[in-house]
């Protein structure tokens, strides 16, 4: 259709048309992203350059060697942001939200890149709450370190750039860039951007002193020798150590001569203490662009820091203060706060559903008494036994571990698909018991079976313990707080908490032992036990089957597939014993042996990989995976976020996502607010999860916060209604 218009004027012009056009359609978009440094689109990734474009942001990698590039001399190393206008990245302590910038340098062996030099920051406020950042342009320069036997014609730097830009909205941006420094003459086409960059970070003046100290008020500065121009000018006030202060809340300063002082309020919801703090102070300038040089002093800081108060906690351990770093630890109304709400959320846990199937075993055992007044008594006694202690060692093996530096909370052992796999074993071999498929006396050597027959108490400690292996994933109202706080307390007020939950646990089963009527109001023995007791054998199965649904969320198919084998070859074995098939026994086990080490190693290598947060995301489209990152962009744009702790091994948090959070009504509510609905997936073990639960006072799941920018989090209940959680979304609109 073109070449036919131009065919009257020759079909030489033509021909050179259609030259030109293929020319430019080959070279054209190459010439472009030549100069501007994209890779193009569809035609694979261009080896990256010293610089970059992203969509709010220019970058480029620049060098300084006055000296030239070889051992022994300086040479410097930065990253020069421009940004796009109204944006601003983030200072190594963002501030209330925000992330700082990542490098990651790929350099030869033995050439080591030290720490950024990082320049004063300006304070971005953002209604209730301020960030600290960089705006305009600015260059991050970095210390390189040659070794003594470096020799080479060129230096070679790769550098992998990460940073969240914002205004009102956040986006992650990346960048890879790649420089070739030549060996010999110096390299100082940047000089003057170094020199700058130099000036702008913060210094520190000899005759330069600081005061600091806590109390119920706030922390209080006093910084003297600071430069005579400055008196009489509002500063502001950026602490090297993040959570401490809230940036955007209102604070005072003057000054007294010549010494400044200050009071800043601290961040209600802080995790963090300090013995001793480093800050940097800076004229509160407006406008944009970099910020003139501020004065960095270190300080010890005296007096003890007040005791953080559980965010939206139950009122039962909503008091309870928070032992801070170096403190006394907790008072003994705290302790008893903690102990009693520990009580109650051990009674109520009772009713959670990950409890009912052991509900069974309890009852079995319980009938199993008759009208024995004592027996009961002792079995109510042997029960709370089981499941205190059992409590102890799990609180025990949680505290060890998280003094050794692991991230772990409540329900870690369940987090092991090795555990889970064990769990699943023990329950299909009861109800494999309970059916009648095989009796265990018949497995034991007589010695045992009559050891049993003469301390039938052996079987209820026995449930006690199992009870806690099943009920520990849980979490009741009152017990998420008194847990949380549990963790921080010394080892003997920790245990003693602990020691509560479980008695709470065993308090209703130890009540109705011990009361005299009960015996009287059992049915008299009779065919109907048989029966019961093959029915009860169907809630042990259900229970066999989330945890192997559980397994699955953890391993994949595969592993799933691998057990259910196992426990169709363990099921042969016990009714071949049974009917003491000794020939089938053996085939049976040789099947069990080999499936272990079939199976065994494909969950073995699942157990080390990724977590299922990223294999296994949530079917409801309204959902995504929690971040750390993900969070504070969402809060830096002004955007409520609703996060769900969960994991599989939870049966409440099953109940309440299937009752509550995908309940076309409480979805449309947070539609309507403009809510982000994150899910935090604490199936596998994600440290990030477990520290976030910690800033929220909790150590387990399920945990429901509701995040609104200039707004303290709301910690709803763990057992939900639709009516609370619309509560709380129709409130954000408000």
């Amino acid at each position: 259709m073109v070449c036919r218009r131009f065919w009257r004027r020759g079909a030489a012009r033509c021909r050179a048309w259609l030259r030109l056009s293929w020319w430019i359609w080959l070279w054209g978009p190459l010439l472009a992203s030549a100069q501007s440094g994209l890779t193009l689109p569809g035609r694979g990734h261009a080896e990256p350059a010293d610089r970059a474009r992203t969509d709010y942001a220019q970058v480029q990698l620049l060098a300084h060697a006055p000296q030239g590039v070889a051992a022994g001399r300086p040479l410097w190393l930065g990253l020069r942001i421009e940004h796009a206008p109204e944006w601003h990245t983030y200072w190594h302590n963002p501030g209330d939200s925000g992330l700082p910038i990542e490098l990651n340098w790929t350099l030869p062996d033995g050439v080591q890149a030290g720490a950024i030099q990082w320049p004063t920051p300006r304070k971005f406020p953002l209604g209730d709450l301020a960030n600290y950042g960089y705006d305009g342009t600015v260059l991050l320069p970095v210390p390189v370190t040659l070794p003594p036997s470096w020799q080479g014609a060129s230096l070679p730097v790769q550098l992998h750039a990460t940073w969240l830009i914002c205004r009102r909205e956040c986006v992650p941006e990346e960048a890879t860039l790649r420089l070739e420094l030549p060996a010999g003459g110096p390299i100082v086409q940047h000089a003057a951007e170094f020199e700058a960059a130099w000036a702008a970070a913060p210094r520190a003046l000899p005759q330069a002193r600081a005061e600091l100290r806590v109390d119920e008020a706030g922390l209080h500065v006093r910084a003297s020798g600071l430069p005579a121009d400055w008196r009489g000018q509002a500063l502001e006030f950026f602490p090297e150590t993040a959570n401490l202060i809230a940036p955007g809340a209102p604070w005072t300063q003057g000054w007294d001569g010549d010494a400044w002082r200050a009071t800043l309020p601290f961040n209600p919801y802080r995790s963090e203490t300090a013995a001793r703090l480093a800050f940097v102070l800076a004229r509160a300038e407006a406008g944009h662009g970099p910020a003139a040089a501020g004065v960095r002093l270190e300080a010890d800081v005296q007096g003890a820091w007040p005791a953080v108060a559980l965010p939206d906690a139950p009122a039962a351990a909503a008091e309870t203060p928070v032992a801070p770093t170096g403190g006394t630890g907790p008072t003994t109304l705290g302790l008893t706060l903690a102990l009693l709400g520990a009580l109650a959320g051990g009674m109520i846990l009772n009713l959670m559903p990950c409890v009912f199937p052991v509900l069974a075993i309890k009852v079995m055992a319980f009938q199993a008494h008759g009208a024995d007044a004592r027996a009961h008594r002792l079995g109510g006694l042997a029960y709370t036994a089981g499941v205190v202690l059992s409590f102890l060692a799990l609180g025990g093996l949680l505290l060890a571990l998280r003094s050794a530096g692991e991230a772990v909370g409540w329900g870690f052992q369940l987090q092991n698909p090795w555990v889970v796999a064990g769990l699943t074993v023990l329950f299909t071999f009861i109800a494999l018991n309970l059916a009648g498929l095989f009796e265990l006396k018949a497995l034991v050597p007589s010695r045992l079976a009559s050891l049993q027959l003469r301390n039938p108490v052996a079987n209820d400690f026995l449930t006690g313990v199992l009870a806690t292996a099943v009920a520990s994933p849980c979490t009741a109202p009152f017990m998420g707080a008194s847990l949380g706080l549990a963790v921080t307390l010394p080892a003997p007020a920790a245990l003693a908490v602990f020691a509560a939950l479980g008695l709470g646990m065993a308090l209703p089963y130890l009540a109705l032992s011990a009361w005299p009527g009960l015996a009287q109001r059992l049915p008299r023995p009779g065919p109907w036990m048989e029966t019961f007791r093959q029915a009860m054998a169907f809630p042990m199965l259900a229970a066999a089957i989330w945890l192997l649904w559980v397994l699955g969320q953890q391993t994949g198919i595969h592993g799933a597939a691998g057990l259910l084998l196992w426990l169709l070859a363990l099921a042969w074995v016990l009714w071949a014993l049974g009917r003491r098939a000794w020939v089938l026994s053996a085939l049976g086990v040789l099947a069990l042996l080999a499936l272990t080490w079939t199976v065994g190693p494909a969950v073995g290598r699942e157990a080390d990989g990724a977590t299922p947060t990223a294999q296994h995301r949530s079917a409801d489209d309204a959902w995504e995976p929690w971040s750390a990152t993900r969070q504070a962009e969402l809060l830096a744009a002004g955007r409520p976020v609703f996060v769900d702790f969960t994991a599989a091994w939870c049966v409440t948090c099953q109940v309440n996502k299937a009752a509550v959070l995908r309940d076309a009504a409480v979805l449309r509510d947070a539609e309507e607010a403009g809510i982000a609905l994150l899910r935090a997936d604490w199936t596998r073990r994600d440290p990030a999860i477990t520290q976030e639960l910690a800033k929220l006072g909790r150590s387990g799941v399920p945990v429901y916060v509701l995040h609104v920018p200039g707004r303290s989090p709301q910690v709803l209940t763990e057992v939900l209604s639709v009516a609370e959680v619309r509560a709380a979304f129709q409130a954000v609109r408000r």
